[in-house]
């Protein structure tokens, strides 16, 4: 019994410390440095995979951008085309806070997405309102974007339902000259 007990204690304590997500200040330093503004300026496209909750691909998609900023106010067009040939276009209204942190809103975000950045990294989350079945479900989205060179970043982003990973999105963007 007492073995059971043990190893009870090591699975519980292996599974509690895999839940803990890094915090974005743990990117201290990191290079290259992530400037929300400065990236999301002007034309970007990105290249992206959706998986469901088992890692199977679900879908393939393209979207292009077109952010600008006066002053602190930004505006993130994204225009998505999924391979299946569905169209989604969202508006993203963000605001670039005096503490280098983000909030931002769109039609189909449920609240305010809420973010920070630390060396090359930026972390936010946010609930999105998706469409699914000839309905729509509430999501929470936990979105990392890593900085890998001056024109190009890889976000990974964890889409929950009541706190469990149903599904993942990865996508490369690019800055188009």
């Amino acid at each position: 019994m007492k073995k059971l007990t043990s190893a009870l204690i090591v699975i519980f304590c292996i599974t509690l410390v895999s839940c803990v997500a890094p915090d974005v200040d743990h990117y201290q330093g990191s290079s290259p440095e992530f400037n929300f503004k400065q990236f999301f300026n002007g034309r970007l496209k990105a290249y992206g995979v959706v998986q469901d909750y088992s890692g199977e691909l679900t879908r393939k998609m393209v979207v292009d951008m077109n952010a600008s900023w006066d002053g602190n106010q930004g505006v993130i067009e994204e225009n998505f085309v999924y391979d299946d040939g569905e169209t989604q276009r969202r508006v993203w209204k963000i605001t670039l806070n005096d503490d280098n942190s983000l909030t931002g809103t769109a039609s189909d975000v449920i609240g305010i997405a809420k973010g920070s950045s630390n060396g090359s990294v930026f972390h936010w989350q946010y609930t999105l309102e998706l469409p699914y079945q000839n309905d729509t479900i509430e999501v929470n989205l936990d979105d990392w974007m890593y900085l890998v060179t001056q024109s190009r970043l890889i976000n990974r982003t964890a889409i929950d339902k009541f706190g469990i990973e149903v599904g993942e999105v990865t996508l490369v963007i690019e800055k188009v000259e």
